[in-house]
């Protein structure tokens, strides 16, 4: 993933935001030193976004698409309170057994509950409301996850869809790929879609924020 965002105006903005928690890093640095793909973790700044987000809309009931290591779940375990709940969806054993440690180290860990297996089978089982679902799994998907997630939501609910500028790929046309190509029209069609008002974030590689309209 290519930084959109100078390194030291993203330091700055890390410094002047809310704290990442000892957990979180801990999960942070193990996630960069032994993970493959580790520029999928949520960094810091994202994280407290993520946290802000949560308490704005006062979520109990949060669902996650994309669990990886469990950065962002650890977050919203952190933003919500006592009896609230994160059902955070994954496929890879690997990553997940990373994410159980650490959720098993953390009080908070008693929120979060992993669903494994294909992300949008978990979907289609679950029962809304959510006052918040996050979108961040495969990108062939957005479009399925992003409709399903409509289904799902609190009326003063909110969606959250990470990497929604895909490191600037999203302004080449043609599409350099089938994955760009995805995302572009789940941008189209968030921006057409009467029954939401959105905006487009440019934290990290993108957040696409979305809610009904009232």
């Amino acid at each position: 993933m290519r930084s959109l965002v100078l390194p030291d105006i993203e330091a700055y903005a890390q410094a002047h935001s809310m704290p990442e928690t000892a957990i979180c890093r801990a999960l942070r640095e193990e996630t960069q030193r032994t993970m493959e793909y580790a520029q999928m973790l949520v960094g810091p700044l994202e994280g407290a976004f993520l946290k802000m987000m949560a308490q704005l809309v006062g979520a109990t009931r949060v669902l996650e698409v994309g669990m990886f290591t469990g950065y962002s779940a650890l977050c919203f375990a952190e933003a919500i309170p006592d009896r609230g709940t994160v059902i955070t969806c994954e496929v890879d054993e690997e990553s997940a057994a990373v994410a159980r440690r650490y959720f098993a180290q953390a009080s908070i860990g008693k929120k979060i509950e992993i669903r494994m297996g294909p992300a949008l089978e978990t979907m289609q089982a679950l029962a809304g409301p959510f006052d918040l679902i996050f979108i961040d799994a495969d990108k062939a998907n957005y479009l399925n996850y992003y409709r399903r997630a409509l289904d799902l939501l609190a009326p003063n609910g909110v969606i959250l869809i990470d990497n929604v500028l895909w490191s600037g790929e999203v302004l080449k046309q043609p599409p350099p790929d089938e994955r760009t190509a995805v995302i572009q029209e789940l941008n189209r069609t968030v921006a057409n879609d009467s029954r939401v008002t959105a905006v487009l974030v440019t934290i990290r590689d993108g957040i696409l924020v979305v809610r009904r309209k009232t």
